[in-house]
């Protein structure tokens, strides 16, 4: 549902080093740039912008608002709370279990130099067992679809 979503920030390039190295953990990367006005990362397209707010105002933290990241493992949530708070984050919450998210949650949450509340998730699923096919006359529902 999202095309990218947008961080606001006071200084730009104070907040391009923090990022460039927290993202790292996560395996995304600077991928377009309008200097000094903000930067996109992502894999390949830009998904998160840090940038200095539109109207030219001073960039403020949204009340209730966090950006929570895809991780690929455990160890790369480690890693982004770590190099978050190595690069001068404040700790919002460390890795672990999120049991009141759900039993296959695990996140940490950091403040970055600005004060924006981001967070590195890893939902680990477990396997679902293999679904045994039915016949489109039993189910009712065309071969496409499993049941």
């Amino acid at each position: 549902m999202l095309h990218h979503v947008s961080i606001g920030v006071r200084d730009v390039a104070r907040a391009a080093a923090f990022y460039d190295r927290v993202l790292a953990t996560l395996g995304y990367k600077r991928v377009f740039e309008v200097m000094p006005y903000g930067i996109g990362y992502g894999d390949t397209a830009p998904s998160l912008w840090v940038q200095l707010p539109h109207d030219r105002n001073t960039a403020s933290v949204g009340n209730g608002a966090h950006i929570g990241l895809i991780a690929r493992s455990k160890g790369a949530v480690e890693a982004f709370h770590r190099e978050a708070l190595a690069a001068g984050a404040q700790d919002d919450g460390p890795p672990g279990p999120r049991p009141d998210y759900g039993p296959h949650y695990f996140g940490a949450f950091v403040r970055d130099l600005d004060g924006n509340k981001i967070e590195a998730v890893l939902v680990a699923m477990p396997a679902a067992p293999a679904a045994r096919k039915r016949s489109a006359v039993a189910t009712g529902f065309p071969s496409i679809h499993p049941v």
